[in-house]
């Protein structure tokens, strides 16, 4: 049952309550113009949640890339979360994981076409994407885990929100993980309930709806991760390392394919010291280590490492809809749209 996994601090909630009064007070200066949200004359979408880290974000960043960039020039705008350098950076194909951290980096690579930058001034970040020296020009810009940065307006935002831990059995932290108030789910266009099992029944599916109350134009789609069907290459019991924030549905998917496997987890975004490589390595024993992606980036002077490709699958046959209202999207609030309804 979805909440299984959620644990809640309930010492800490006088804190959570001042903590929700500032982000509230924050929220509210934006509804009323306060402080100001700039809107950009380009398709812009933002992906992000209510609570810190282990939703999906990079998966499902990258199932829009490929949705979008057959037609569109793709930008992915980023923090670029524990990297070392500052400010604006666009990523070459030589720029090093540590000048724009480590989901950058895997998207950069994956994805040599796209233009991938990370600066923690979104609107800065936006603006540059936009420059004449940018080629080819900008077609579209995704933001990356911006859902809280209410600096820029978004014209499209998707929130995400894990099956295990829905927000409306959440707390604020530092009680529980939520970043802002669940009141906060009204700025969504899209929500993506994800890392789901599959074989949740309809009447959980709506149940999940009901309790969230969203808007009626809010639109709902449940979303799992999808593994390649054969990993033989793997070997027998091979060890699989992850730094990612909610392993739980990963290592539930990967016992349906694996017949066994050990597990070794450190914290998401972490830093894998020689020491931590070292004890990979014993741990292991000559077995095979498989990891994520995202992890692979910092996981380096390993031997035997094998990663598992992992993609977003939208499950009970919309994926097709979610596709069409993205494209729409874009198409529709492109600059070459845009300029031809000034036109006229």
């Amino acid at each position: 049952m979805e909440g299984d996994h959620i644990r809640i601090n309930y010492w800490l909630l006088p804190l959570s309550w001042l903590y929700g009064l500032v982000v509230s007070i924050r929220n509210l200066m934006f509804d009323m113009g306060i402080l100001k949200s700039k809107k950009f004359d380009i398709p812009v979408i933002c992906v992000g949640n209510l609570t810190v880290g282990g939703t999906g974000k990079t998966p499902h960043t990258e199932y829009l890339i490929r949705l979008l960039s057959k037609d569109h020039q793709v930008a992915v705008l980023s923090r670029g979360y524990k990297r070392k350098s500052k400010g604006y950076q666009l990523a070459q194909e030589d720029t090093p994981v540590t000048e724009i951290g480590d989901e950058p980096f895997q998207m950069k690579h994956k994805f040599p076409y796209i233009h991938m930058a990370v600066d923690k001034n979104r609107r800065n970040g936006i603006q540059q994407l936009m420059q004449p020296e940018v080629t080819p020009a900008t077609d579209v810009i995704i933001l990356d885990d911006a859902y809280q940065h209410r600096y820029v307006q978004a014209g499209l935002n998707i929130l995400l929100m894990d099956y295990h831990r829905l927000i409306y059995f959440d707390k604020l932290l530092p009680a529980g993980r939520l970043r802002e108030p669940e009141s906060g789910k009204t700025r969504a266009d899209v929500i993506l309930i994800t890392k789901c099992p599959r074989h949740i029944t309809p009447m959980e599916r709506r149940g999940i709806i009901q309790s969230l109350d969203l808007e009626y134009w809010q639109k709902v789609y449940f979303t799992s991760f999808k593994y390649p069907d054969h990993l033989d290459e793997f070997g027998e019991n091979p060890l699989l390392v992850t730094g990612i924030a909610s392993p739980e549905q990963m290592v539930y998917d990967l016992k349906k394919l694996l017949p066994q496997f050990d597990v070794m987890s450190f914290p998401d975004h972490h830093h894998f010291t020689h020491e931590d490589i070292q004890a990979i390595q014993t741990r292991a024993a000559g077995r095979t280590i498989i990891t994520t992606e995202k992890d692979a980036t910092r996981l380096h002077g390993l031997k035997n490492l094998q990663v598992i490709p992992i993609e977003v699958e939208v499950l009970y046959g919309k994926g097709e809809e979610f596709n069409q209202l993205i494209k729409h999207f874009v198409t529709k609030h492109s600059r070459k749209s845009v300029n031809n309804n000034h036109t006229h």
